[in-house]
């Protein structure tokens, strides 16, 4: 049986990526910066309606310089959202400050607004990092109306939402600084790459200072500020100006697979699909469900396994990491059970319907 994946890259039919590439070529511009990375931080912010964006070379590191941007430093305390992948919080300790994690909520799978306010109640922190998960939007105007409150920088971790509307609005835009990853497994990808965007332009102009190892403009090599290599490749920049001309179309399949999963599956007594609210337009990134039987996610993938068919577990919160453990976790035990109940389906957009039905009947036969 051939394999299903769980999401790969997908390059376009039309070959759009290979147009940029091969003009990078022709032009020699296999540098760091050139046109494809301008292009693509122009495309891309004109996309989702923001003024400016930075490409960098991973989410991770656009995470990093958001949080830098947002003034925090040794000793500054960040809640982050528990239920999400490890790049979210690892950028934290990387400037020294403290993690403070926040449940999620079921109506959302994101941040618990509820706990969020609750964790102001016991600490003053810098920032706020808020994820939407698999595509899905937090409660974004809840989420915002409190860091305002508290006059706090918020981060949206939107790695896995390109394109997905929260009330009409793209995800990424709502708060101080937007992060998005183009990681080989995303909606579109560059390989590896991530981008920052944000609505202050002399922000993202520092940030992409910094990511050039903050190079004074001199005609001499002169640094004032440590810098990073974080810039996104020219070449990588050109697969991503590709990709986002099909972004649409990426966007339609995912939901078509959620759709396909949800009529299949959704009437069984003991299995939910993710929630889909009536502010939420989610890009689908993966489609995940929840078991409420004695059936387990173990049992679920290996079986899949056995059928040369890819899944995974939600994502293991943060604060039940080892790595992690020391530090403060606020709210109930939401992320944990979503751990514990939740599957990730295979939602590769290059599934036929015969793939989706080839999953479905394994499930069905469990």
């Amino acid at each position: 049986m051939d394999k299903i994946c769980l999401a790969s890259p997908h390059m376009s039919e039309e070959g759009f990526e290979m147009k940029y590439v091969e003009e990078a070529f022709k032009t020699n511009w296999i540098a760091p910066l050139g046109k494809n990375v301008d292009e693509f931080e122009n495309e891309v912010a004109a996309r989702i309606g923001v003024d400016s964006a930075v490409a960098l070379n991973s989410g991770t590191s656009a995470i990093h310089l958001a949080l830098k941007a947002a003034g925090v430093k040794h000793g500054d305390t960040v809640f982050c959202q528990s239920l999400t992948f490890s790049a979210t919080v690892n950028p934290i300790l990387y400037l020294n400050a403290v993690p403070v994690f926040i449940d999620s909520d079921y109506k959302s799978w994101n941040m618990n607004p509820d706990a969020l306010e609750k964790a102001f109640e016991k600490y003053d922190p810098k920032a706020v990092i808020v994820v939407h998960l698999y595509g899905l939007s937090a409660d974004l105007n809840r989420i915002c109306e409190i860091c305002r409150k508290h006059n706090v920088a918020l981060i949206e971790d939107a790695a896995e939402s390109l394109g997905t509307k929260y009330k009409g609005k793209y995800t990424g835009t709502f708060g101080d600084y937007g992060v998005f990853s183009f990681n080989g497994n995303k909606i579109i990808t560059t390989s590896g790459g991530g981008m920052i965007v944000s609505k202050n332009r002399d922000m993202t102009a520092k940030i992409r200072f910094w990511s050039t190892q903050s190079r004074e403009n001199e005609r001499y090599y002169q640094h004032l500020e440590i810098g990073y290599n974080y810039r996104m490749s020219n070449v990588l920049a050109g697969i991503g100006r590709g990709q986002l001309q099909v972004l649409n179309q990426r966007i339609e399949k995912k939901r078509y697979i959620f759709e396909f999963y949800k009529n299949e599956l959704n009437h069984l007594d003991n299995i939910e699909l993710m929630p889909i609210n009536d502010w939420n337009e989610p890009n689908c990134w993966l489609s995940c469900m929840l078991l409420k039987g004695r059936t387990r996610p173990l049992d679920i993938i290996l079986e899949l396994e056995k059928n040369n068919i890819e899944s995974r577990h939600v994502w293991k919160p943060m604060h039940m990491q080892p790595i992690f453990s020391g530090y403060d976790y606020v709210g109930g035990n939401v992320s944990e059970e979503l751990f514990e109940n939740g599957v990730c389906l295979p939602s590769d957009t290059k599934m036929s319907d015969d793939d989706l039905r080839r999953v479905c009947n394994v499930i069905k036969g469990i």
